[in-house]
This record gives structure tokens, sequence and C-alpha cells, in this order.
């Protein structure tokens, strides 16, 4: 009976470790660390697991193309339908380094340089504090 309890009581104690973890976990989900990361591996390494989490529902990315100026915008759903036809899994050849420009309790911009060997594309992610996590709601790239 003794061995019973003490039984029970290692159920209890790692059943509860366990939900703690879990949560810790679904926590961390709702971060801009956890968000920014994402959206690096997304772009950079095609690793798309996550990615559609962390877009708000009315995302918007724009690309500056080249010296005519002309802006290309996109939605949230053509994002995804391009980067799952021609980005997943792709490694992007660059060298990644990423900066917060500004940042205050209910949103961040986070500048994300990919330099390749003869330009550098820079993404300005806008992230805000949607209440339900911090999500993207905005990325303009500029190629130099």
């Amino acid at each position: 009976m003794k061995n019973l309890k003490v039984l029970l009581t290692m159920l209890l104690i790692v059943a509860g470790s366990l939900a703690k973890a879990n949560n810790n976990d679904d926590d961390y989900k709702l971060t801009k660390a956890y968000a920014s990361n994402i959206y690096i591996e997304a772009v950079t390494l095609g690793k798309l697991e996550g990615f559609e989490s962390i877009l708000d529902k009315d995302a918007k990315f724009c690309i500056l193309m080249g010296n005519n100026k002309r802006v290309a915008t996109y939605s949230k759903a053509e994002m995804l339908e391009y980067m799952q036809a021609n980005l997943k899994g792709l490694k992007q050849l660059c060298t990644t380094s990423s900066a917060v420009v500004e940042e205050n309790g209910q949103m961040s911009v986070l500048k994300v340089e990919m330099k390749y060997g003869d330009f550098t594309r820079t993404n300005y992610v806008t992230f805000a504090d949607t209440g339900k996590g911090w999500k993207i709601t905005n990325v303009c790239s500029v190629y130099k």
C-alpha cells in the first residue's frame, strides 16, 4: 500500500511537470522572440512549420522592385501560397543578421538582412501584440 501511494505521488508530480512544460511552450509561442525566429527560419531555411501561425490575418507584404521603384504588394494568402510552392525546404545561400529597429510594449520593427554574393535583401518586419500573441502585420523588402 505504501509503495502504491509513493507511485501515485510520483505519477502526479510527473504529470504536473509535463503540463507545466506544455504551458511554458505555449506561452513562448506568443512572444516576439518566437515569431522572429520562425520568420527568419522560414525566409532563410525554408522551414515553414509554424509560419502561418505568426502572421496576422491581415498581414501585408511588399517588395520594392529595382531602379524603377515599383512596389509589389501581396496578401497573407498570396505569400503563403508562394512560399509553399517555391521556398519550402530551400536554404538560401546568404549570411543573415537581424536587429530590432524600434520597439515598445505594443509593436516592434525587426530589420533582417540577407547578404548574398552581389546584393543584399533587407526585410523590415513589423510585429504587433494582438492580444493573441505577437504577430507579423507587415513585411517590406528592399534590394540593394
